[in-house]
């Protein structure tokens, strides 16, 4: 099955239900339908394997954190333990939810650097541009940081009723940026954050600009989709990284993409290894993941596109009981990366804990698998 291009048809027949409706199920695709689970620990010279297991085994029969389908942890650059649920394994591609907005933000970096786009320079919304109008001083570092101050509720109730349900879903799923730019501010840039999902596709319609001036949607995911090959997915050994575009052909980036469990993992290690590749190569630069680990100014347990482990309001990872050094890409109801340089760790969780209880019990049996590793 191929997903590079999303039909507002099709969404509304199946992830469209599922997200709005608040059904608990993962949506993925199945490269295989095994009737038996698969789970495999290596000998890790740190931990010992019954440890290991003793950590992993209520991540998964534990109905208190929600429904785990995969677990894989990467030690030092190496798996050392893997299990998949019945039904998945290590080609199915599992969807990303937020853990998207991450990987649009490495992309982002890569135009930064190649002098595309600035930092610090308002960002050019064609819908921004009328004199006087105050949008047209958000920059790149505002929405990158969730600073922009645009009027986006990225949840409300019923869930039907926020922007991103609608964005994706019913009145914007044909242009989402269009439907994210035409947003007013509710505060000035920079001044308050407000984690939001129109903001990555804002960045993702960008991109798509600065890559072509065409607005042919085929052109623009074929310009999209190159540089992501040619950049990203190719270098970074990324072989199952799946993209999905609206029907305007802009890159669904804060939501839509799709990996195999152990891509997943290989990208915590590319921001672990502050952009090098296992062999050593710099495919982003160092600065830019730093950047991205950095605190947002109005909250500190956010970065650039990614999740620091620090306590706030907004909080997505476990300060206190996990190192401080932890950052991680989050997607709804319990999709992790857990990256902790320190310890030299990338744990990846895919699955659905819709409930708050069970993302609190997730974090901490999360947490404690982690704290088997030195560091």
């Amino acid at each position: 099955m191929k997903l590079h291009r999303i039909s507002v048809k099709r969404l509304g027949a199946g992830v469209a239900l599922l997200s709005v409706l608040g059904a608990t199920g993962a949506w993925a695709v199945h490269a295989q339908n095994a009737a038996v689970s698969v789970y495999s620990v290596a000998s890790d010279g740190d931990v010992g394997e019954d440890a290991i297991r003793a950590a992993i085994d209520p991540l998964f029969e534990d109905g208190a954190m929600g429904d785990t389908r995969v677990l894989v942890v990467m030690h030092r650059g190496r798996i050392v333990a893997e299990r998949y649920a019945p039904g998945f394994g290590a080609e199915t591609k599992l969807l990303s939810w937020s853990i998207a907005k991450s990987v649009t933000a490495v992309l982002v970096g890569l135009m930064v650097s190649d002098g595309r786009l600035g930092l610090d320079s308002p960002v050019p919304v064609e819908a921004w541009g009328q004199p006087g109008d105050p949008r047209g001083r958000i920059t790149l570092r505002q929405l990158l940081t969730m600073t922009s101050g645009l009027d986006h509720v990225e949840e409300t109730k019923p869930v039907e009723r926020g922007d991103t349900a609608r964005m994706l879903f019913t009145d914007g799923a044909q242009d989402m940026a269009a439907y994210a730019e035409a947003k007013p501010l509710a505060h000035a840039p920079g001044s308050t954050f407000s984690y939001s999902t129109g903001s990555t596709t804002i960045l993702a319609e960008l991109m798509a600009r600065m890559l072509t001036n065409s607005r042919d949607p085929d052109a623009r995911r074929r310009a999209m989709q190159t540089f992501i090959d040619g950049r990203l997915k190719t270098p970074a050994r990324l072989e199952s990284l799946t993209m999905e575009y609206d029907a305007a052909g802009t890159m669904i980036g804060g939501s839509f993409l799709h990996m195999t469990a152990r891509d997943y993992a290989r990208f915590g290690e590319l921001l672990r290894n502050r952009g090098r590749s296992p062999n050593g190569h710099q495919i982003v630069p160092e600065k830019w993941i730093d950047f991205m680990r950095r605190p947002s100014p109005r909250n500190p347990a956010y970065g650039a596109h990614l999740w620091r482990n620090r306590a706030s309001g907004e909080s997505a990872l476990m300060p206190g009981i996990a190192p401080d050094s932890l950052f991680g890409c989050v997607g709804h109801n319990g999709q992790y990366i857990l990256v902790s340089p320190g310890q030299k760790l990338t744990v990846v969780r895919i699955g659905m804990s819709p409930r708050k209880e069970q993302r609190e019990a997730l974090k901490e049996g999360l947490a404690r698998l982690m704290a088997l590793f030195p560091g």
